[in-house]
């Protein structure tokens, strides 16, 4: 159905997965076609829990693909500015997308991940900004989300330098939440996206991520009035209903995302 990816949804969690070999750059069209991904699942009431992964074993994402500069349609600005809005639209996207880091995710599949609302990570994976050393900055939203997960002056050392993090490090950073073994990657981060799928109810997550999502843009005081706002909405839902009796039954809830 799709050029450059590929979806499977089972338990409620569908997979998204970029196959542009060898390396799943991010081309313009693939990151239109990763727009109307979103579009189609924000939708889809099958669907709770995104994972956002790349074919192979080599990369999640190189990053862009340079082999397209210079002849992007509107100009460089008009394609950064593409890349900007989508990786908005996943941080504020009203499900939670897990990034799932496969192998290297550098330049623009960096961007990527970062934009995820959370990242599990091979032991093998490599993770970088590299564009100082091709002469460039990180057009994708790098330079602003890399200090804002990490505090400035590690941020500061990566970008400045160029160097790939390992996995265990980007942990510890606070960059990636898990690390798995490379051949156990896959299967713990859709048994984790499952959980969060049956256990989470869908109103409830969509209301933590847009407070957390809109509380980082601004003053605690006008997070607090989102928290507020989210949480009079919710709690009036079928779903708080059926939480709330499951708790006293010691049943596990069945939500229905309403």
């Amino acid at each position: 159905m799709w050029e450059n990816f590929v979806t499977e949804t089972r338990e409620r969690v569908t997979t998204v997965t970029i196959q542009r070999p060898p390396l799943n750059t991010l081309s313009v069209s693939a990151l239109m076609e990763l727009g109307e991904i979103l579009d189609t699942l924000e939708k889809d009431e099958e669907t709770r829990v995104i994972l956002l992964t790349g074919d192979g074993d080599r990369a999640f994402s190189a990053g862009a693909d340079i082999s397209e500069f210079g002849q992007l349609e509107g100009g460089p600005r008009a394609a950064i500015q593409r890349a900007h809005d989508l990786f908005r639209r996943i941080e504020s996207f009203p499900k939670p997308v897990i990034a799932v880091l496969n192998g290297r995710a550098l330049g623009g599949g960096n961007e990527l991940q970062m934009a995820c609302h959370l990242a599990f990570a091979s032991d093998q994976a490599r993770i970088g900004l590299p564009e100082v050393k091709l002469g460039i900055i990180p057009g994708y939203g790098g330079t602003q989300r890399l200090p804002r997960l990490i505090g400035k002056r590690k941020a500061l050392q990566l970008l400045l330098s160029g160097e790939e993090m390992q996995a265990e490090e980007a942990k510890a950073c606070g960059l990636v939440n898990e690390v798995f073994p490379h051949d156990q990657l896959r299967e713990a981060a859709f048994e984790r996206a499952a959980q969060l799928a049956r256990l989470s109810a869908p109103l409830a997550m969509e209301g933590i991520l847009r407070s957390v999502d809109r509380g980082m843009e601004g003053s605690i005081e006008n997070g607090l009035e989102q928290e507020a706002e989210e949480m009079l909405r919710v709690a009036s839902s079928e779903d708080a209903a059926e939480g709330i009796q499951a708790f006293f039954t010691k049943q596990e809830p069945a939500f229905k995302g309403r």
